[in-house]
């Protein structure tokens, strides 16, 4: 297939240094009263403080510092409780994938009559939400080209999506300068979230010529800088994974993604471990149990990484240092983990058709 059936982009991106600052001029057109959703690393550098100080005495903004870890359903009802209370007429997500999640599902249902849960659980949403500008200071997630946010349900411990066209954001404002001073720590995570991205919705079954494309040029970016930016930090290579997440994002988005992702939902909701860490160590495996399914795509992507994909990523993973952080621990509902990932829909997209034994095969890899 060329095309998909449905194609959404977000409405406006804006690719240029210093971007962010621009803000204040762009959100203009959706109301004077906004929320902008950040983490406690963007407030603890003075980034908040210097980036409000951009906007109009016109305007009035409001900023929720979200809390450690992933987004839950909670997190989720304080950010539109907030919105409310200050008539906020945008949401903006100015942080990694999980603020951008968070400040999505918030914007997304901001005037949804029933709870975000309802919503998780396949309830239709009825009522059009506010807004959503989108400002990644990681390069990874993707997040930003997606109408799908991912929210830990802790009564269920479980991560879910709750997903709606409508949640595509308005605005995608990509500055590098926000992610130059990210840890190397964080950065291989993030970057290695994304080249597992653009590999999944490459080979996924339900790609098309259009997210093939995306998956491609991002798995070129991605490949080509990932080492460089993690060992120098420089401007060139952190601009270059910037651009290859939100081309991953834009695939992954269009052809879904595959079984890594799949069984690292509920690996991460029972562990509590990061999503990019938990990619990372699955990304291996993966190539092994899809490698025949893969036929001539397998060849492609050696191509355009200049070296055997399998190959590639082992020498990747092992210049990061990523090692498995499951090794030598006990697997905690083994039979979850395994039902959660055979009915993902992550999973579903994959192109070898994932039985018990291939999850089976997974954990055996990862423990």
């Amino acid at each position: 297939m060329i095309f998909s059936q449905e194609t959404l982009l977000p409405q406006k991106t804006i690719f240029r240094k210093g971007a962010v600052f621009d803000i204040a001029d762009e959100v203009v057109e959706f109301g004077t009263r906004g929320l902008i959703v950040h983490g406690k690393s963007l407030l603890d550098s003075g980034r908040v403080e210097e980036i409000i100080q951009h906007f109009h005495h016109s305007q009035s903004i409001e900023t929720f510092c979200r809390s450690k870890g992933e987004p839950d359903l909670l997190e989720v009802t304080q950010v539109i409780e907030k919105g409310r209370e200050v008539n906020a007429e945008w949401i903006a997500g100015i942080g990694g994938g999980s603020v951008l999640d968070l400040a999505k599902a918030a914007a997304g249902l901001f005037n949804a009559k029933e709870p975000p849960q309802y919503y998780q659980e396949g309830g239709k949403l009825r009522e059009r939400g506010i807004p959503f500008i989108a400002v990644p200071t990681t390069a990874g997630t993707g997040s930003e080209a997606t109408s799908n946010s991912v929210i830990i349900n802790k009564k269920k411990l479980a991560k879910l999506s709750i997903r709606d066209k409508s949640f595509l954001a308005r605005e995608v404002i990509l500055d590098v300068d926000l992610v130059m001073n990210i840890p190397p720590s964080v950065m291989k995570y993030a970057a290695m979230d994304a080249y597992v991205q653009a590999y999944e919705s490459f080979i996924s079954k339900n790609s098309t010529w259009f997210s093939e494309t995306f998956a491609y040029k991002a798995l070129e970016l991605i490949n080509g800088h990932i080492l460089p930016a993690y060992e120098y930090g420089e401007e060139i290579d952190l601009s270059s994974l910037l651009l290859g997440s939100y081309f991953a994002g834009i695939a992954l988005h269009h052809a879904r993604l595959g079984v890594i992702h799949g069984i690292a939902h509920p690996l991460g909701a029972l562990y509590g471990l990061s999503h990019g860490l938990i990619c990372s160590v699955c990304f291996i495996p993966s190539i092994k149990l899809n490698k025949e399914a893969m036929g001539e795509k397998y060849d492609l992507m050696s191509k355009i990484l200049g070296v055997d994909l399998l190959e590639r990523i082992e020498t990747i993973v092992d210049f990061l240092g990523i090692v498995s952080p499951f090794k030598g621990k006990e697997i905690i509902e083994e039979n979850k983990i395994i039902k959660e990932t055979l009915t993902s829909g992550s999973t579903a997209a994959n192109p070898k058709p994932i039985v018990h034994e291939d999850v089976e095969f997974l954990l055996k890899e990862l423990f």
